[in-house]
Parts: structure tokens; sequence; C-alpha cells
């Protein structure tokens, strides 16, 4: 054969063997797994709402009698003290009230001394047989009436003295003037009810946050639990609360009922201001230094492919199968828990990783914030923990996602 034709048979068979190599050739996947240790940290569960910033005190300052106001003394944003004069209202019409009411007194005063002489004169003649007991009588009960209208126009005295006072408004309490509702010139009437011509709050470097929390939350919500809150002005900060009351009364908007829950809020920088929407985590349960592992661990279970590379061992008292054992307890392992609820001391399952060894360990847990759970039991710190697996049917770490807006496949039940 000549060397040309052998020269060609082997390049061809090199362009073979590269095609096949290259391109057709089932290359050899490598499973990998991800680990971790479990970590000393602290984890919570919260619930989450939404709520109003408001002074925790707040008066608001009326007026009893009716008029025009004629001047103002505090305006919004006025710190006023307590007795601090802040309106006045047009004295005239009170004021003419309270000049009869002093005529009247006069009057009847002077009509009082008239009857009291009278009645010393008809009593001397009384006493003399000079006048019947009819006249004498008479004379008494004028007497009585006399004195009688005295007090009663001094009542009347008092009570326009008393309007008369009403006319200038004074704060009931040291604060804030939050609003203003009227102007100068304006009449206000209080036939019916109280006119509100301000708005103090008391004190508002202590705010507190009037949280709206859902019925199936507010179970787990104490009074003392700590909490926290953002408005949208400073996005950046986070506030800091109390749970100080929970009211009892429901609002319900939309069939939605939701309960009036008071969060504690120091403001001693004044940032926080009355009416804010404010975003609020309550802390529910608290543990600081607990034993933590992913709760994607607990998702993790092997499958026969990872029996190539690792030696796949169950917990005692569970059958070594196809490499899917984790699977069946399913019904044991710890219950998702819904809006912070923790059930008692749950039975999970996780998977260890040890040399060429794959152990499964029963373990029990506490508080799951769906991101991290906690460990009472059955690992330790330097165990390695396998939370997922990367290659063909390496694991199932999570269900398979599904719309739910495709058809459903039938299938037997």
């Amino acid at each position: 054969m000549k060397p040309k034709k052998i020269f060609l048979i082997l390049a061809a068979v090199i362009v073979l063997f590269g095609i096949w190599y290259f391109f057709l050739r089932t290359k050899e996947q490598v499973i990998n797994l991800t680990t971790e240790k479990p970590v000393i940290g602290p984890i919570s569960t919260s619930v989450t709402a939404t709520g109003t910033v408001q002074p925790v005190d707040t008066v608001t300052v009326g007026t009893q009698v009716s008029g025009t106001i004629s001047a103002l003394y505090a305006d919004f944003n006025s710190t006023v003290k307590k007795g601090e004069l802040l309106a006045e209202l047009d004295k005239v019409l009170i004021q003419s009230t309270v000049d009869q009411a002093k005529a009247n007194l006069i009057q009847a005063q002077s009509n009082q001394t008239y009857q009291e002489a009278n009645f010393n004169r008809q009593q001397q003649l009384f006493q003399t047989g000079s006048i019947s007991k009819a006249d004498y009588d008479l004379a008494l009960n004028t007497l009585q009436v006399a004195k009688a209208n005295v007090n009663n126009v001094k009542a009347q005295l008092r009570a326009a003295e008393r309007n008369l006072s009403f006319t200038q408004i004074y704060s009931p309490i040291d604060g804030v003037v939050l609003s203003r509702s009227v102007s100068i010139g304006q009449t206000v009437a209080a036939s019916f009810s109280t006119p509100t011509l301000f708005t103090i709050a008391k004190d508002i470097t202590k705010m507190q946050v009037q949280a709206k929390v859902d019925e199936a939350d507010i179970g787990n919500v104490r009074t003392g639990q700590r909490s926290t809150f953002t408005v949208d002005a400073f996005i950046d900060d986070t506030f800091n609360g109390t749970v100080k009351e929970i009211r009892l009364q429901p609002s319900i908007s939309a069939n939605v009922v939701t309960y009036a829950t008071l969060i504690d809020a120091p403001n001693d920088d004044k940032k926080l201001k009355p009416g804010m929407t404010a975003n609020i985590i309550i802390y529910t349960k608290e543990v600081n230094n607990a034993l933590l592992v992913s709760a994607q661990a607990l998702k993790f279970h092997p499958d026969s492919s990872l029996s190539k590379k690792y030696e796949i061992v169950p917990a005692p008292g569970h059958k070594k199968g196809n490499g899917n054992e984790g699977k069946g307890n399913q019904k044991n392992q710890a219950k998702k828990p819904i809006d912070g609820d923790v059930v008692a001391n749950p039975t999970a399952y996780v998977w260890v990783l040890a040399g060429n060894k794959l152990l499964q360990k029963k373990i029990k847990t506490g508080l799951n914030d769906n991101t991290h759970v906690q460990v009472l039991s059955g690992l330790s710190e330097n165990e390695v923990v396998v939370t997922s697996a990367s290659g063909p049917s390496a694991g199932t770490p999570t269900a398979a996602a599904s719309s739910p807006f495709m058809p459903k496949r039938g299938g037997k039940r």
C-alpha cells in the first residue's frame, strides 16, 4: 500500500475519533455536593404588620361658648406651656351679659333693702295689734322673695362671668400644637357640640405606633415583646419599640379582621412625626445562641446516582433502599411553620457527609424562620451537613416548580 493512502486512512481515523470524542461521546458528569457546618447564632420568628405613628397622648382644645375669634397666640408646631393663652373670642356680647347681670343684682339688692325695712315696720305694727296677721305674712313673704331674687341674680352673674372667662382659651397641658382649626375672624358655634380649635400633643419625644395585626398572627403577639419598624421618610433607619397594649376591639375591612396593637416608640431625636406609615416586625420568639442549619438541608434527599460515589447510610430504623430513604418519613418531619408558629420539638432528618459516606441523622428542631432551623439535639457543630447536590439526578433539594396556570396531568388515584 502506498504511503499516501496510509496517510489518508490515518487522517480519516483521527478525524472520526475527534468527532466521536468531542461531539458524540457521552461525557461523564461530575456530582458535586454543597455542604455546610452548623453555626451558633440568633434565630427568631416574627409577625409583620403595618401601622401609623402617633403621639402617646393628645388633647383636643375647644370652646364652651360661641363667638368670633378675635386673636390667636399659637400656630402649627408651637410649643406651649400649661395655662398659656392660645386664643381669644370677641367679648362684647358676653361682657354685655355680665354688665346686665351686675345691674340686675344692684336692683335686686336695693329691693331687698327696701323689703327688709318694710318688714321691720310691719312687724312692729303687728306686735302692737295695728295690722292683721295677713298683712304681716304678706310683708314676710315679700322679703323672702326679695332675698331669693338676689341669690338668683348672683348666680346669673357668676354664670356670665364664667362664660366671659371662656372667651380666653388656655392650654391644658405642656406640649406641641399639632393642628389649628380656626383663623382670626372665624365664628365658632358651641350650641350643640364643642368646636375643636387646637390639637396638642403632650410629648412628641415619646411616640407610639398603632399596628394593625392580622387575626391569624395576633395569637402569637404578647405584651412586652420586642419590635422594630421603619418609615418611608427614613428608610435606612430602624426604630425599636416594645408591644405595650393589644386592644380587644377588632377592625373589619374587606372581610379582613385586624386588631390594634400599640407599640412604644422612643423619639428623642424627633425624627418620627405623627401620621407616618410604619412597616412593623414583632418578634414573637427569639433565641440568641442557637445551633443553626439551613432550612434547605431538611429538604435534601440523595438518590441512587450518589451511591456510585458515596455509601448511603440511612438513620437507624430506616431501610436502605434506592437512595430515597428520607422521603418516606416526611410525615415525621417538622411541618413548615406558618406565620412564626413552632411545633414543640419536631423530628426532622438531615444528611451528614463523613468521608465517602452519607449518613442520615435524626434531629430535633425548634424555631424555623424558613431560612435557618434551630437544632435542639442530634447534631454537633463539627459535622458537615449536605444542603444540595448538583449533577444528573444527584438529589432532590426542593420540589420541581410548576406553573399554577398550566393544566395538571391526569393520574391514578
